[in-house]
């Protein structure tokens, strides 16, 4: 059986009626942008695999007894949970969530290479650092907005359910770091020309 050209709900069934293929290839469908979507929250790589590794046991739990009802939904699904479990951790810590911006991961490797000359790739990395850079001086509701839409896939019902506000104060922060972002790279434009 080809799983690749499975649905995520039929990968879903699969598990639930016991062949372990189908969250398997679940995993590899969405590992990347479930840990990445955690990782820019959370900033430390090992927090990050722990977080995702309890969000992967209450998806497994759940799926077992039955009670997953997100329908053609897994990814935005799984992202809730794991962004839940974030937040669970930042109340224990009592602090605000921020990128980091080392060179032990970098986003923008897992979204995929080509290829590319070096000129092409040093001024992709610089861009990406630039702008990783930028994201972190965001304040924390638009920064929190940004990843789960652009990183996490998530759709604006629900970011608002998850971060509970609504519709368009979600829609808001989104316009707003979209506009925060575009004049801090504006404003760094013009340092650079000067």
């Amino acid at each position: 059986m080809d799983f690749q050209m499975q649905s995520d709900q039929d990968l879903i069934h699969l598990y639930v009626a016991g062949d372990e293929a189908g969250l398997v290839e679940l995993l590899r469908r969405y590992q990347a942008k479930i840990y990445t979507s955690i990782y820019l929250l959370v900033k430390d790589e090992y927090l990050a695999e722990d977080i995702f590794q309890d969000a992967f046991i209450k998806v497994i739990n759940t799926l077992r007894a039955g009670k997953y009802n997100e329908e053609g939904k897994f990814l935005p699904w799984v992202t809730r949970i794991a962004h839940n479990l974030v937040i669970d951790h930042f109340r224990r810590e009592k602090r605000a969530p921020m990128i980091n911006n080392g060179d032990d991961f970098d986003i923008f490797e897992v979204l995929g290479n080509y290829d590319e000359s070096t000129e092409d790739r040093l001024v992709r990395e610089q861009t990406h650092r630039d702008l990783k850079a930028l994201i972190h001086l965001l304040p924390a509701e638009q920064k929190e907005v940004l990843i789960m839409r652009h990183f996490g896939d998530m759709s604006f019902k629900e970011i608002a359910d998850v971060t509970e506000v609504s519709i368009n104060t979600a829609l808001g922060r989104m316009r707003y770091a979209l506009n925060n972002l575009r004049k801090m790279m504006q404003s760094k434009e013009l340092s650079l020309k000067n």
